[in-house]
């Protein structure tokens, strides 16, 4: 469980370092590093996948043998991962270094250190991902390990690698992140530490259709709404969440915010959800879990938990490896217990992100520890975005038809900041004759709703009726459509709606007898006696198979 106790970092101890990465004059992209497992047949694939599409030379890929297995331990991490690719990065001149005869207690190489010129590591899947404790490499690291949740070496991979600058640091607890909440970071600071990304998942295709949905979300911008899941166990958290959720209003992202203590439920509308920050359980659940749950192109996802990272190589366990196989294209976690504290922070990777920095920048600026265990992944040039609203809205036609809808939704809302309501009801208003869209008409049957124009609000939800099939992720919006209709005076049509819902083959039984009850009232308001007796028998049926629902 993640710690509930605040720590102080301290400052970094650094080795005189100089020459800024971000000095030299090649694109970022010419500047980017890949790690490949040279007997993972499918590690090179992936790393000459992500070149070819962001133009990464071939002579940038290290390709170095080493364990297929996640976890390993600190003597083999030191001997195959960390030595060898730090040799080949100063032979390479990545990183100004001069060789010394020394080594340190771990066996790693101590060299005096002047500077890299590396803008990302990225680490392809088949590299392990986690070092696990080594009880005879442990010592004390004052003034960390008076804490006994520090007294521990395990950590992540990446995190190893993001201080390849430094020498001889200590692996015992953890290293202060001197670019945490630095806005302007010196020369200095940046020379102390390689950003470092992963492209890994449950299968090869999810590993390289990263790189793919971040370019596609950066050709037209976010698309889709904001989903904030407050109520954990610590009041840190939830501050955090509290604070991302007031950025995504400020963005002009249609979103919702959970506060329950519980996760979000399956029964809770998500709908396009391209952006969503939540916490606590351990294993994905919800509307996540539904058959067919896809993320829209670009989501970034994450759900603070003690072991989110513990595997990414399974689609069902803990929290990143099931975000990724659902299609997100950027997420964080967790490989061991890191404490609350020493997470990525939610609210900063947002606020990083929405300045325009690269997925990479924002990991560490919302991260304040290295050495540990947190872990990225997703391309570390992904910028969510590249595109700002004005040119995306300036581009609307050659959106996608099935998400346009959401940039509608994100200038109504951007009107409304301005305190021009009634301009976003005429949006909303003269978009559905041109392009219809489920999430649109229900926000403007809402607001007409709202201000009294019942038979407006039914109008437009007339085209809810007459929908045939949804998307996993339409089935709750569906149903909040039926009941606003029931609510609007108008069963009949709510009826027509429960029934194409109840249509949905893969709907699962517990979705199907929470709404089958909903629905039986709106037949009986609807006088259709026949209709309530068919969704009677349904829920008598459904009761065979769960339990009915708490009071």
């Amino acid at each position: 469980m993640i710690s509930s106790r605040l720590f102080f970092l301290g400052a970094l101890a650094v080795f005189p370092l100089c020459g800024a990465p971000g000095a030299r004059a090649e694109a970022v992209a010419e500047r980017v590093i890949l790690l490949v497992n040279r007997d993972d047949p499918d590690s090179l694939g992936i790393a000459q996948h992500y070149a070819a599409v962001r133009g990464v030379p071939a002579a940038n890929i290290v390709s170095l043998p080493m364990s297929c297995s996640e976890t390993i331990g600190w003597r083999e991490f030191v001997a195959t991962i960390w030595q060898p690719l730090q040799d080949q990065l100063i032979r390479s001149k990545w990183i100004d270094a001069i060789p010394m005869t020394l080594t340190d207690a771990v066996g790693r190489k101590k060299y005096a250190m002047f500077g890299h010129r590396i803008a990302y590591l990225l680490v392809c899947r088949g590299v392990p991902l986690r070092i696990e404790h080594d009880p005879a490499l442990y010592a004390p690291v004052l003034p960390f390990t008076q804490k006994p949740e520090f007294r521990t070496n395990s950590g992540a991979v990446d995190s190893e690698l993001s201080l390849l600058t430094q020498t001889a640091y200590p692996i015992n607890a953890f290293v202060p992140n001197v670019l945490f909440r630095n806005d302007r970071p010196t020369d200095y600071e940046l020379a102390a530490v390689v950003r470092v990304s992963r492209l890994d998942g449950p299968t090869v295709a999810i590993a390289n259709q990263l790189v793919d949905r971040a370019v596609a979300a950066e050709r037209t911008g976010l698309l889709g709404r904001g989903y904030i899941d407050i109520g954990g166990n610590h009041p840190d958290g939830d501050i955090w969440m509290e604070a991302a959720a007031k950025k995504l209003a400020e963005l002009g992202f249609d979103t919702d915010v959970d506060r329950a203590p519980t996760t979000i439920p399956a029964t809770a509308r998500f709908d396009a959800p391209v952006l969503y920050f939540g916490w606590y359980t351990g294993t994905l659940n919800g509307p996540f879990a539904l058959p067919g749950f896809q993320f829209p192109p670009g989501a970034v996802a994450l759900h603070i938990h003690s072991y989110s990272a513990a595997t990414l190589h399974s689609a069902s366990a803990n929290w990143c490896g099931p975000l990724l196989a659902r299609g997100v294209t950027a997420t964080v976690g967790n490989v061991f217990e890191p404490y609350l504290q020493l997470t990525h922070r939610p609210d900063l990777l947002l606020r990083a992100l929405a300045r325009g920095a690269t997925f990479g920048e924002a990991l560490y600026f919302s991260l304040p520890t290295l050495s540990w265990q947190c872990v990225a992944i997703g391309d570390p040039l992904y910028r969510p975005f590249a595109v700002g609203f004005d040119e995306q809205w300036r581009l609307f036609e050659k959106l996608p038809p099935h998400l346009a809808g959401y940039a509608i939704l994100r200038r109504m809302r951007l009107l409304d900041l301005a305190h021009k309501g009634a301009e976003a009801l005429a949006l909303a208003r003269s978009s559905q004759l041109k392009l219809p869209s489920f999430a649109v008409g229900f926000e403007l049957a809402r607001r007409l709703k709202e201000a009294g124009d019942n038979k407006g609000a039914v109008a437009a939800l007339g085209f809810a009726p007459f929908m045939e099939n949804f998307r996993t992720d339409e089935w709750a919006l569906a149903q909040e459509a039926a009941a606003l209709l029931d609510r609007l005076g108008a069963p009949v049509k709510a009826m027509e709606v429960y029934r194409h819902l109840f249509q949905e083959r893969a709907l699962p039984v517990e979705l199907r007898a929470s709404w089958l009850r909903e629905a039986r009232a709106v037949a009986f308001k609807a006088g259709d006696l026949e209709q309530a007796a068919v969704w009677e028998k349904a829920i008598g049926e459904l009761l065979m198979q769960v339990p009915p629902p708490g009071p």
